[in-house]
């Protein structure tokens, strides 16, 4: 199988043209690949397809093998692999997600994508599409009891489930004990991306996340978006923010009239390589 190793702010995740491969058991091939020491390394598998609806379909699979709805960083990933690869002259493309079509502006120098910009669509905020489990329509600076602690998280969908968790400090946490608490946790039915963040200013704040099925990982672009979505309703930024991962920074704007979010960041290419995929077991 030929595949593009590429990363947006080091979330990376191998990539396969499936035009021209087939893959007949992507769970399997998603956590073949995607092991740091037997396989490729990567924090999951997206498959470039076909589209009968938009210009393209992003098919992911996180590390676990477990399908993705919608991943921020891999969607710039897919739109610099499609124009620098040749899919496609056109610098406005429209890709198919599970979490809905979405649309991107290619920023092209030199005859390659140095940056995209995203429209991520309309935030969800109601906790029975999200999922979260709340008396409440919407969560929104709502008390959740994790390992005997309690937190206050705000809920919002980004064509993939979150909750954003304010803290003091995001550098010293503890995210391979916490995170998985909050993912498992049984107010979310359909487990949950976690984004602990701290505000740095009106305009920036930082973040680290725990992902659902790949664990922490350097960046996550729909974690992002809730981020400034939250922070957004919690009044604590303005409707642009910078938000700074550990990969590097994101910028996303929420305009309120349209009510679409749009994340701009860069997408980088890694390496090509050829994987025998032949003796994967299920």
């Amino acid at each position: 199988m030929k595949f593009t190793k590429m990363q947006g702010l080091g979330n990376d995740y191998v990539y396969v043209n499936c035009f021209e491969e087939k893959i007949e058991n992507p769970p399997a091939v998603a956590r073949y690949v995607s092991d740091r020491h037997f396989g490729i390394g990567s924090d999951g598998l997206i498959m470039i397809n076909p589209s009968e609806v938009a210009d393209f379909v992003m098919e992911m699979y996180n590390a676990d093998g477990s399908r993705g709805e919608m991943c921020g960083n891999g969607i710039r990933c897919v739109a610099k692999y499609v124009y620098d690869y040749r899919l496609t002259d056109k610098t406005q493309i429209s890709v198919e997600t599970l979490g809905g079509i979405k649309y991107l502006d290619l920023t092209v120098e030199d005859g390659k994508v140095v940056l995209v910009k995203v429209d991520m669509g309309k935030p969800e905020l109601k906790s029975d599409l999200i999922p979260i489990i709340s008396e409440n329509e919407k969560v929104i600076d709502e008390p959740i009891e994790v390992d005997g602690q309690v937190y206050h998280m705000t809920g919002v969908s980004m064509g993939n489930p979150h909750t954003v968790i304010y803290v003091d400090d995001v550098k010293n946490l503890d995210l391979e004990k916490i995170g998985p608490k909050f993912e498992n946790h049984e107010r979310f039915p359909k487990r949950i991306n976690t984004e602990f963040v701290h505000c740095i200013d009106r305009n920036t704040v930082e973040m680290r996340v725990w992902e659902r099925g790949s664990g922490e990982t350097l960046a996550c672009g729909t974690g992002a978006c809730a981020v400034a979505v939250a922070s957004i309703l919690n009044n604590l930024t303005d409707t642009r923010v910078t938000v700074k991962l550990l990969g590097g920074d994101l910028q996303i704007e929420w305009d309120r009239e349209k009510n679409h979010v749009f994340m701009t960041g860069p997408a980088k290419v890694v390496f090509d390589g050829v994987i025998d995929i032949t003796e994967i077991k299920e």
